[in-house]
């Protein structure tokens, strides 16, 4: 009998998704959320530019979209105030990490990231058979010191470092950034994850040289710009860095929409301007609902807030599942002790009133388990 010869490392790794969706819990219960408040989309929606430009795209659908991403890359260069050499786009941050690692390690290559930091790096870095280690946060921050030291011990190839933190939404001066920089041991590249770069104070846009070979960023336009299911990331570094992915990226994989649909967001600035003013307002209001119920809200540079619920993982995961039987769709850190908060998305003023109405009640349920 025939069968399929998988790859040594394929057999190895688990068959996982490393996040459940809300489409996913709501097929288990039947019974569809009320507030999706979990999955730090942006809840009030993209550009109405945007979305006029993507229905008027359609009738175009039959053509692959365009494998150099020419006029975005254009225009995202004109915005960062580089070249296009210096721009890669790609099918969100998660598709770009994915070529990042396949260009980079190999089997047996050290990787460090830290304990808790965005699963889907570390996903890619198993699927090539790379070796992860990991680090604990500090004061619920990302440790970038303690990351680089770290490199340097184990000749790691990546640093996985994201500013502002997903999932504390903590964040770093991007000037601190640039001085931990010159501890960062020849050959090891920092991966600067900065999705959630568009909601931060001034100053934490790291200020790195856009040729500087030692660092690449990572932007999208799943956060800020509403187009989470559009997938649509970029990535800003040395021309050298960005032209080997030309190498072994899947070339026709940009959606011809999500393309025009970018480019339109991109230069809607007054409605960016719009949203960022709602998540401040919105992030105001969790904090305040979360004062209401004797709970800290963790000061916040992203589109979500952390919670410190007071307690253990236990707790919070009890608070959590409260929540979910409620209606709410929320979610929390996955390691301890950050998994002693839930996290809540900025949402609506609806999603949120539900949050008021449901919270008090969920503490109490989950008090008395």
């Amino acid at each position: 009998m025939t069968h399929t010869r998988f790859t040594q490392l394929a057999e190895s790794l688990p068959a996982t998704v490393p996040f459940v969706g809300p489409e996913a819990h709501e097929r288990a219960t039947g019974v569809a959320f009320k507030a999706r408040i979990g999955a730090n989309e942006n809840a009030f929606g993209p550009s109405p530019k945007a979305l006029e430009a993507m229905r008027a795209s359609l009738a175009d659908i039959w053509m692959y979209g365009d494998s150099e991403n020419h006029d975005l890359r254009t225009a995202l260069a004109a915005l960062h105030g580089c070249t296009p050499a210096n721009i890669m786009v790609g099918e969100g941050i998660d598709g770009l990490l994915g070529y990042l690692v396949r260009l980079l390690v190999e089997p047996g290559d050290a990787v460090v990231t830290s304990d808790g930091a965005y699963p889907t790096f570390n996903y890619h870095v198993a699927g090539f058979g790379g070796v992860l280690h990991k680090l604990p946060y500090k004061d619920d921050h990302e440790d970038l010191p303690a990351l680089i030291a770290k490199a340097r011990e184990v000749d790691a190839k990546l640093i996985y470092f994201a500013n502002p933190d997903n999932p504390m939404a903590t964040w770093h001066k991007g000037a601190d950034v640039v001085t931990a920089l010159e501890a960062l041991p020849e050959g090891c590249l920092l991966v600067l994850d900065e999705a959630y770069i568009e909601f931060a104070p001034e100053g934490t846009a790291a200020p790195v040289d856009i040729n500087d070979p030692r660092v690449i960023r990572m932007r999208t336009f799943s956060k800020a710009y509403g187009l989470a299911g559009a997938r649509v990331g970029y990535a800003l570094g040395a021309p050298g860095l960005i032209t080997a992915f030309n190498k072994i990226r899947n070339h026709f994989g940009m959606n011809r929409t999500s393309q025009i649909g970018a480019l339109a967001a991109l230069h809607d600035q007054p409605y960016l301007a719009e949203t960022l003013a709602k998540t401040d307002a919105a992030r105001a209001e969790i904090g305040t609902i979360a004062a209401e119920n004797g709970l800290k809200a963790i000061p916040s540079a992203a589109n979500f807030v952390t919670i410190d619920c007071g307690a253990d993982g236990t707790f919070a995961k009890a608070v959590l599942d409260a929540l979910v039987a409620r209606g709410l769709f929320v979610r929390m850190p996955f390691v301890a002790p950050q998994n002693r908060c839930i996290r809540i998305s900025c949402g609506t003023e609806a999603d949120l009133a539900m949050l008021r109405a449901a919270l008090p009640d969920a503490l109490k349920e989950a008090r008395n388990a």
